[in-house]
C-alpha cells in the first residue's frame, strides 16, 4: 500500500492530533491498559483499506496466535461488551498495533458532537473539567473520510471472505 494512500494520510493526521493532545495534557492511555479493548460496544467493523492492513498484520502473527484470534473472532456474538480479538489478554496490548483501525487510533482523543468517545476513567476526568481546554479531534470528519473508502464489514465477515 502506498504511503500516500487516503488511509495512510488519515492515519498521519489522526496521529498528529492525538500527539498534540497527549503532549499538552496528562493522558491516562498507555501501553498495557487495554480497558477500551475489553469493552467494545459492538463487533468491530472496518473498511476494506483498514482490513487490508489488519489482514497483513494478522498473517505476520505466529500460527498459534493466529488460531487464538480466529477462535475469538468466531465466538463473537451475543450482547456487548465485546473483547477485541487482537488484544493480548495477558499483556493488555494490541497484537496488531501498527495496523490498528482508525476507531482504535481515535478512541479517547476524538468526540462526536457533545459525546466523548472514551473509557469510564476518561469520562470521569472530563466530567470533572480536567480537560476543559482540550481541543478534541472531530470524529464525524474521520467517519466521513472513512465513508469515502468503501463499505464496512464486521470482523467475522472479513475473516469469512478470506476463507478463514
Amino acid at each position: 500500500m502506498s504511503d500516500l494512500s487516503p488511509l495512510r494520510i488519515l492515519h498521519a493526521k489522526v496521529q498528529k492530533r492525538c500527539e498534540e493532545i497527549a503532549r499538552s495534557h496528562p493522558w491516562p492511555c498507555h501501553e498495557g491498559c487495554g480497558n477500551c479493548c475489553r469493552r467494545l460496544s459492538g463487533i468491530p467493523n472496518w473498511t476494506g483499506p483498514e482490513w487490508n492492513l489488519i489482514w497483513e498484520a494478522y498473517l505476520g502473527l505466529s500460527p498459534t496466535v493466529r488460531e487464538e484470534v480466529l477462535v475469538r473472532v468466531r465466538s463473537m456474538g451475543g450482547t456487548a461488551p465485546y473483547v477485541c480479538p487482537f488484544l493480548d489478554l495477558e499483556l493488555d496490548r494490541c497484537r496488531i498495533y501498527e495496523a490498528r483501525p482508525l476507531v482504535c487510533r481515535t478512541y479517547g482523543f476524538y468526540v462526536e458532537r457533545d459525546r466523548g468517545l472514551y473509557c469510564r476513567e476518561m469520562q470521569a476526568r472530563a466530567g470533572q473539567g480536567e480537560w476543559a481546554d482540550v481541543v478534541w479531534g472531530n470524529q464525524a470528519s474521520v467517519e466521513a473520510k472513512l465513508g469515502e473508502m468503501g463499505e464496512r464489514q464486521d470482523v467475522q465477515t472479513w475473516f469469512a471472505l478470506q476463507g478463514a
